[in-house]
């Protein structure tokens, strides 16, 4: 949670700086800035959770000198699965505080023609990046392991689709439901990347 909040702290000096050395008042200029931020913010999340890994990998080896069989008592696969939930819990919070502090009033939501769904589509979105980090976790430190490059640069990219999604509220149906299809594709990629199987559902 620490590795997400300081590169959330990085992306967010970059775009502060970007933005006091432009011209605040060319509106499309301010809104591409927007977009700048959101996508630094991706790659930087993406390059502490690679940093995160490496960490891990060091520590695993430290236990593994230390303990009796010469093995590490946590897994790569335990390492990732808390990885990827605590990025996933902490980006959550942090996504929805603010709107939860707006939303004890004053005001109705929708009362001057916006939508209804505000709070529901935001609890909906910020459930799926919880769940998201959590399966790009899994995938990412099975791919630093194994090497699969290809795998890394999936899982930047979807991170990066499912931010830039976002942008398209409030139409809300045209990022919920593709968030949602990448957040069910993901989820079992992880499944099977994580040793799971079809025979072990039936069992």
């Amino acid at each position: 949670a620490f590795f997400w909040l300081v590169s959330l702290l990085l992306a967010s000096l970059i775009w502060f700086v970007s933005v006091h050395l432009s011209d605040r008042e060319d509106a499309k200029l301010q809104y591409g800035l927007l977009v700048f931020g959101a996508a630094v913010s991706v790659l930087l999340q993406e390059a502490f959770r690679f940093a995160y890994f490496k960490l891990l990998k060091k520590a695993d080896e430290g236990l593994a000198t230390i303990s009796e069989d010469g093995r590490s008592p946590i897994s790569l696969r335990q390492m990732a699965y808390v990885s990827g939930l605590s990025f996933g819990i902490i980006s959550g919070v942090f996504s929805v505080i603010n709107i939860l502090a707006d939303s004890i009033g004053p005001g109705i939501v929708g009362i001057h023609g916006d939508s209804p769904y505000y709070f529901i589509t935001s609890a909906f979105l910020t459930m799926a990046l919880v769940l998201l980090h959590t399966f790009w976790g899994v995938i990412f430190f099975d791919a630093c392991e194994k090497r699969r490059y290809w795998c890394l640069g999936l899982v930047v990219a979807s991170h990066l689709l499912t931010s830039g999604l976002t942008f398209l509220n409030p139409w809300y149906e045209a990022s919920l439901v593709p968030i949602f299809i990448i957040t069910l594709c993901t989820g079992l990629w992880a499944f099977f990347t994580a040793g799971g199987s079809f025979r072990n559902i039936l069992k």
